[in-house]
């Protein structure tokens, strides 16, 4: 399989090229195979990679200050160990305590560490519309290649509101745009019907995290990636492959490839570990299982709290049956 552009396709000739923005494959069986690719219902040139996309943890220096060294770092070991994608200011990467400024400046920072040899998708949802907007127009500027757009939290706006916030941010930019449904968070779900009209009314949302219909689904659950690949996901949004890239890579890999068998057994083998990366919330075991595998991610900011001994002994037990401690 091959771009329509004569560009490499990322799923059958190895990486993908610089502007993925510009690239469309028709890939195998007519189904689009590349990382930045149209659709296979609707003419889309946008989507983000197939396979995993990595939430980055948000690595900090004692005083709470974004740690920027540490953070080049960890990007550089992610794309050496496969990852497809890179998540900043997520979930994970704590964007719920950085301010507007540190916000955009960990994005910038991101994409200029990738290098464009992965695409760099940016969190850029709020509570507030004007600031979502801000929030992803600042990414665009700052060179990244798609946005995650949590829905509104703690307002509880309506379904029609939710189709509003979601086309305003879009108005705004030429992003694609992944939406990100997480009602345990937010207080706020996006039903299917509601994720049906944004996708047929709103041209550049082209995906949705933990959702269903003629739209790319990425899982966010770590622990049932492979079920959720075999009723059409199309990878995961990932947590545990922050501390094993290279594992989840090989799974949703030998997924694509059709190596069941392997992909399950990864998957399986992996439960513990998943189970106690959320034994507490994340990002908190996560960064503990970082910093104990040496990578000295730092501290966790105000509000969040350091992980329970208990619950740590039980992470670093997993991470030693699974291999990934000593």
């Amino acid at each position: 399989a091959s771009c329509a552009g004569g560009l490499p396709c990322s799923r059958c000739c190895g990486r993908p090229p610089a502007d993925y923005r510009l690239q469309r494959c028709a890939g195998r069986d007519g189904l689009s195979q590349c990382d930045f690719r149209p659709h296979p219902h609707r003419d889309r040139t946008f989507s983000v990679s197939e396979g995993r996309a990595r939430k980055r943890s948000l690595p900090s220096e004692e005083n709470e200050e974004v740690n920027y060294e540490k953070l080049q770092e960890l990007i550089e070991w992610q794309i050496d160990q496969g990852t497809d994608a890179i998540i900043i200011a997520g979930t994970t990467g704590e964007s719920s305590t950085l301010t507007m400024e540190e916000h955009s400046k960990v994005i910038k920072a991101a994409v200029e560490f990738a290098k464009h040899r992965v695409p760099v998708v940016a969190g850029s949802g709020s509570n507030c519309t004007r600031e979502a907007i801000y929030l992803t127009q600042e990414a665009e500027e700052a060179g990244a290649d798609g946005i995650l757009a949590v829905t509104p939290y703690y307002n509880k706006c309506t379904q029609g509101g939710l189709v509003r916030y979601y086309s305003e941010i879009a108005e705004c930019t030429k992003l694609p745009i992944i939406m990100y449904n997480v009602p345990g968070r937010t207080g706020c779900n996006i039903l299917p019907e509601t994720a049906a009209k944004i996708f047929k009314e709103v041209e550049n949302v082209v995906a949705i995290k933990e959702a269903t219909g003629r739209i790319d689904l990425y899982s966010g659950e770590d622990g049932i990636v492979v079920p959720l690949m075999a009723i059409g996901a199309i990878g995961v949004i990932s947590v545990w492959s922050n501390v094993a890239p290279a594992k989840v890579h090989g799974m949703c890999q030998s997924f694509f490839n059709g190596d069941l068998q392997t992909a399950m057994k990864i998957q399986r083998e992996a439960q513990p570990l998943v189970s106690a990366l959320f034994s507490e919330v994340n990002p908190i075991p996560v960064k503990k299982a970082l910093n104990l595998m040496g990578r000295e991610v730092g501290t966790l900011r105000s509000p969040l709290t350091e992980m329970t001994d208990a619950n740590a002994t039980v992470l670093a037990d997993a991470m030693k049956a699974y291999g990934i401690l000593d």
